[in-house]
C-alpha cells in the first residue's frame, strides 16, 4: 500500500483533466499527500482551479517559468504554508509550433533555446529551490518520452530537449543524492494530452504504440500517476537516477 500521509508535494504542469500532471496529482492525493498546485496564468486558471479544488489542494498559485520571480514566489509560498517539501512533479514542456513541426536542422536558435529553457532548465531551477525545503530528503520527478532515446517521426526539436532533460536528471541524482534527494524520470508512452495534440501525426503514434506494444493497449494518466506515487513514497527510497517507462512495453519493440 503506497502511503504519502504527512508528505507535501508540489505539482507543476496541470493544464486540464487530461494532463499527465493531473493523473499524478490524483494518485498523490489518493495516497494521502497534501498538495500545492500551480497554474500557468490567468487564462489557464479557470481550467485548473476546479481540479485543484477537487484534489483539496492546500495551496494554488501561479507559476510561469518565463516570468521573472514567478517560480521563486511559488516556492516561497510552499515554504510559508508548509515549511517543507517532500516531493515535486515537473511536468511542463514547450516548443514553438514552427520548430516542433519542422525539421530539427531547420529549428531556430530562439525556438530551440526557449524549448530548452522551459522544458529542461526549469527543472534544474526547481531542484535548486526545492533543495533547502527537503532537509529530510525528498523526491524530484520529471516527465520525458521515448523520443529522447530514439528518433520518433515529427517529434523534432523536443527529441534533443527531452534527451537533455533525462541527462540533466542523472546529474541531479548524483549531486543531490548525498542530501537524500532522489531524482527520477517518468517516461510514458504516447498519451492524448493537450500538449501532445500539437505534434504532427500524433494519432499515428498512438495507433502504432497500441499495435506494436506487447500488451496491445496504451498506458493512461492513471498508470503514470501510480508510478509517480510510488516514486514519491518511501517505498522507493533506494531508487534514483532512473528513467522509468510506463508505456505497456512499447519501448522494447523495434
Amino acid at each position: 500500500m503506497i502511503s504519502l500521509e504527512g508528505k507535501v508535494g508540489l505539482v507543476v504542469g496541470i493544464a486540464n483533466d487530461h494532463s499527465i500532471a493531473y493523473g499524478c496529482a490524483k494518485a498523490f492525493r489518493a495516497a494521502g499527500a497534501a498538495l500545492a498546485i500551480t497554474y500557468l496564468n490567468d487564462k489557464a486558471r479557470p481550467f485548473v482551479a476546479p481540479l485543484a479544488e477537487g484534489l483539496q489542494s492546500d495551496l494554488f498559485v501561479p507559476c510561469d517559468v518565463e516570468v521573472d520571480g514567478n517560480l521563486e514566489a511559488a516556492f516561497a509560498a510552499v515554504e510559508k504554508r508548509y515549511g517543507k517539501l517532500d516531493f515535486l512533479l515537473h511536468s511542463i514542456a514547450y516548443a514553438p509550433k514552427p520548430d516542433l513541426g519542422g525539421r530539427l536542422v531547420d529549428s531556430s536558435a530562439g525556438g530551440f533555446a526557449r524549448a530548452m529553457d522551459i522544458s529542461c532548465h526549469s527543472f534544474l531551477r526547481m531542484a535548486r529551490l526545492a533543495e533547502p525545503l527537503m532537509a529530510d530528503g525528498g523526491s524530484l520527478l520529471t516527465v520525458s518520452y521515448y523520443g529522447a532515446e530514439k528518433v520518433v517521426e515529427h517529434y523534432g526539436v523536443m527529441g534533443p530537449v527531452k534527451a537533455a532533460l533525462e541527462c540533466a536528471s542523472l546529474y541531479l541524482a548524483n549531486e543531490l543524492g548525498p542530501r537524500g534527494i532522489r531524482v527520477n524520470v517518468l517516461s510514458p508512452g504516447p498519451i492524448a494530452t493537450r500538449a501532445a495534440s500539437g505534434i504532427p501525426g500524433f494519432n499515428d503514434l498512438l495507433n502504432d504504440a497500441e499495435k506494436r506494444g506487447p500488451t496491445h493497449h496504451l498506458a493512461g494518466i492513471g498508470d503514470v500517476g501510480a508510478m509517480a506515487a510510488f516514486l514519491a513514497s518511501d517505498l522507493s527510497r533506494n531508487m534514483t537516477g532512473n528513467i522509468v517507462f510506463i508505456d505497456a512495453g512499447s519501448h522494447i519493440v523495434a
